[in-house]
């Protein structure tokens, strides 16, 4: 990834931190009342990674998925042409109910907006990707801080060295979260983390970043860097913002996706996707 992204500060006091409610959620990000990260906004409901590819590239992206079950767990896909998530949100419309999107063309993103109906077409087939924010709130349950919320950040990201399998046109390097704990809190969230295998599972590498090929810890490709604190080591799972570091090394033709840390919100409660 040739830049860094920005990051803005996330206010945990604003309202919409309060709505429980996917659907209400949605409302006011569709009606344009929320164009920022998604981050602890209603906690308890599964977020998920977006991408959407013409039909033609379909069939390739859900083979890439099932290669690379870790940065591309799927919730669902749509019918083609669909808008409406009917398993994980019903009445939802995937062109507005996310914060913003991101528009490739040719490998290279175009446009950022807050709504994509201008590029929706009829051929068009829409994958939702499990997300690692939903056990967050486990993780939290279990005693094990979240930086990132901590310290106001939406996403702390980083592209690495581990590349994943390819599937026809498709090929690029994996990405990761990152939140810092202890050793001892490293293997409790390993623990609690194993049994969400539909967003993320367990962490695919502990401690050494340059083991996986991150140079700069506190410069992360997505996001802000969050505080490591002495006796803790950053832990790493894999992330669905994978597809978009796939779209620049595979050059597609054409894909939109969510922008980093703005995500879809289901009404699929982080229960109905644990393995319990």
């Amino acid at each position: 990834m040739a830049t860094v992204e920005g990051n803005a500060n996330i206010n945990l006091d604003h309202p919409i931190y309060g709505i429980e409610e996917p659907k209400d959620v949605r409302e006011l990000i569709r009606n344009g009342q929320w164009d920022s990260y998604t981050k602890a906004l209603s906690m308890g409901f599964t977020q998920a990674n977006l991408v959407v590819l013409p039909r033609e590239d379909a069939y390739d992206f859900l083979l890439f998925c099932q290669r690379n079950q870790k940065p591309c767990p799927v919730i669902e896909v749509t019918e083609v042409g669909s808008v409406e998530p009917v398993y994980s949100a019903p009445g939802a419309d995937l062109r507005t109910d996310l914060p913003r999107y991101r528009v490739f063309r040719d490998g290279e993103i175009v446009d950022e907006p807050t709504d994509i109906r201008e590029y929706w077409r009829d051929d068009l087939v829409t994958f939702l990707l499990g997300c690692s924010m939903t056990f967050e709130g486990a993780l939290m349950d279990a005693g094990i801080p979240i930086r990132a919320i901590e310290q106001g950040v939406g996403t702390c990201d980083f592209v690495t060295s581990i590349e994943c399998r390819p599937a026809g046109k498709f090929h690029g390097p994996m990405v990761v979260s990152m939140r810092p704990m202890t050793p001892k809190q490293a293997v409790r969230a390993t623990q609690v983390t194993t049994r969400f295998s539909a967003t993320h599972g367990a962490p695919v590498h502990i401690g050494d970043p340059l083991a996986i090929g991150i140079t700069d810890i506190n410069n992360p490709t997505f996001g802000g860097g969050v505080d490591i604190y002495d006796g803790e080591v950053p832990v790493f799972w894999a992330c669905g913002i994978t597809p978009q570091t796939m779209a620049q090394a595979s050059k597609v033709k054409f894909m939109i996706t969510h922008k980093p840390g703005h995500m879809f919100i289901t009404d699929l409660r982080d229960a109905e996707v644990a393995v319990l």
